[in-house]
C-alpha cells in the first residue's frame, strides 16, 4: 500500500508548498519559551499574546520571514554587581516562529504589563467563477 501525502494525492492539486509548511513548523525547534496564547478575535483576525516579563520593547524584534512571524528577544546583561540569592526570572534569549498562512497579514504589536500582543488578519479572496470554452481541434 503506498502512502499518499498531500503533494501526491490526485485530487489535491498544487498543494506541495502546505506540505513544505507542514514539515518546516515540525523543525522549527519551539522549546516551550516564552509561553503564549493564539486567540481568535473575529471570523478573520487573531491576536498572538507572548508571556515576557522582564523585556522591554527595545529587547524585542518582530520580523515576517518566508511566511513565517518570527520575534526573537534578548535581554541585556543587567546583573553585574548584583547577588541573587535566588534568580527564577528567565532572562535568556529567544525566537518563536509562527508559519502565517497565504494572505495573513501582520498588524500591530502592542507591549502591555508583561505582554506582546501581535494582531493578525486574514484576507478572505472573493469567490471567483470561471468558465472555460471547450475549443475544437
Amino acid at each position: 500500500m503506498t502512502k499518499l501525502t498531500l503533494g501526491t494525492h490526485p485530487f489535491l492539486l498544487g498543494f506541495e508548498q502546505l506540505e513544505r509548511l507542514v514539515e518546516r513548523t515540525a523543525k522549527s525547534g519551539n522549546d516551550g519559551y516564552p509561553p503564549y496564547n493564539i486567540e481568535q478575535t473575529s471570523e478573520t483576525s487573531y491576536r498572538i499574546t507572548l508571556a515576557l516579563a522582564g523585556f522591554a520593547e527595545s529587547d524585542l524584534s518582530i520580523t515576517v520571514e518566508d511566511q513565517s512571524l518570527v520575534i526573537r528577544g534578548k535581554q541585556a546583561d543587567d546583573s553585574e554587581g548584583r547577588v541573587f540569592l535566588h534568580r527564577g526570572i528567565a532572562a535568556r534569549q529567544f525566537q518563536r516562529s509562527f508559519v502565517l498562512a497565504e494572505g495573513v497579514e501582520v498588524g500591530e504589536a502592542v507591549m502591555e504589563n508583561g505582554l506582546l500582543h501581535v494582531d493578525l488578519r486574514r484576507h478572505v479572496p472573493e469567490s471567483v467563477v470561471q468558465e472555460i470554452k471547450i475549443r475544437r481541434s
